[in-house]
């Protein structure tokens, strides 16, 4: 336990997959921001420095049919690794490597006994401020939503 940052395995694949992947859509600057705010730093030793490049997307016609190509999107990566050994992987949308920077030292904290403070500095109003996004996007498309019906009309009878 060189770092001072004890390993601990609590979390599940499935939890692991969803802290990802919040911390890949976290709102431009967003996640940065709460980092700095809760002076979540560690010292970790670079596997992958930040690195920009694209994927390829790929959908299905009605969620079920044969895939085919969508087009690209840019996307930045970084790898590190805590000086107490726990490996974090980052990958946000976009060019931003100081996102994906904090997205890798987060999952490399979220191995450690720091994932509950982690989850509630960083994890849990990201998750917040993302519901309350798709919300007012629900509510932006109710609000344009119409409703058809049909009339009996006389001459149906």
């Amino acid at each position: 336990m060189d770092g001072g940052i004890p390993i601990v395995d609590s979390h599940d694949r499935h939890d692991r997959q969803e802290w990802l992947g919040l911390l890949a859509r976290a709102p431009a600057g967003r996640l940065v921001a709460l980092c700095l705010a809760s002076g979540i730093g560690a010292q970790f030793d670079w596997l992958r420095r930040p690195e920009i490049g694209t994927v390829m997307l790929r959908g299905r016609a009605g969620g079920t049919g044969a895939p085919f190509n969508l087009g690209e999107m840019t996307v930045t990566r970084a790898t590190v690794q805590l000086v107490a050994g726990p490996v974090g992987h980052g990958h946000v949308q976009g060019r931003d490597k100081e996102a994906a920077e904090w997205a890798a030292v987060v999952d490399a904290l979220m191995q450690t006994d720091r994932a509950p403070a982690i989850r509630v500095a960083v994890l849990e109003p990201l998750a917040a401020q993302m519901a309350a996004m798709a919300q007012s996007r629900a509510e932006k498309a109710a609000a344009t939503r119409v409703e058809f019906f049909t009339l009996v009309r006389g001459e149906d009878r």
